[in-house]
């Protein structure tokens, strides 16, 4: 079993989540169902990848960065959220109170850690804030992890 860490862009538009989810699905279907995904669950890429994991009938692993994560997550979000942390095998629980760049980054190194590579749904610009893609995507390559980074060529955020 190999395991796959998500990190990637959230609030995508809905031409830019049908080709990212395409991409996604796409790379992880050589995997079958050998493979363990790790996803914070948000809105855009990791909630892309989350269903690809589970439609691939393979593990999914929950990080949650903060207890007050889900709320901050946009409130229609919230049934796709729930969805996917009930049929999480295992929820990594982090013990920050407040869903802020210093947790999603500790969640962010938590992921890597936990995986053996890692796929970025990615522009390749640097992170708007603190704990955004780009520095996870930092973090994975200085601790000599794989990244696979997919965008969809001339998609924009």
């Amino acid at each position: 079993m190999i395991r796959i860490g998500i990190t990637g862009h959230r609030n995508l538009t809905p031409e830019v989540s049908e080709h990212v989810a395409t991409l996604v699905k796409d790379h992880l279907e050589p995997y079958g169902h050998a493979l363990v995904g790790l996803s914070c669950l948000a809105d855009g890429a990791d909630a892309l990848f989350a269903e690809a994991v589970l439609d691939a009938g393979a593990p999914l692993e929950a990080v949650i960065p903060a207890a007050g994560y889900r709320s901050a997550l946009p409130p229609g979000h919230h049934p796709v959220y729930d969805r996917f942390l009930a049929r999480s095998v295992l929820v990594h629980e982090l013990p920050h109170a407040v869903s802020d760049p210093h947790s999603h980054m500790a969640a962010g190194r938590l992921l890597v850690e936990q995986s053996d590579r890692l796929l970025a749904v990615w522009d390749g610009l640097p992170a708007r804030g603190p704990g955004g893609t780009a520095d996870v995507v930092a973090y994975a390559r200085a601790l000599d992890r794989p990244v696979t980074v997919l965008w969809p060529q001339g998609a924009r955020r």
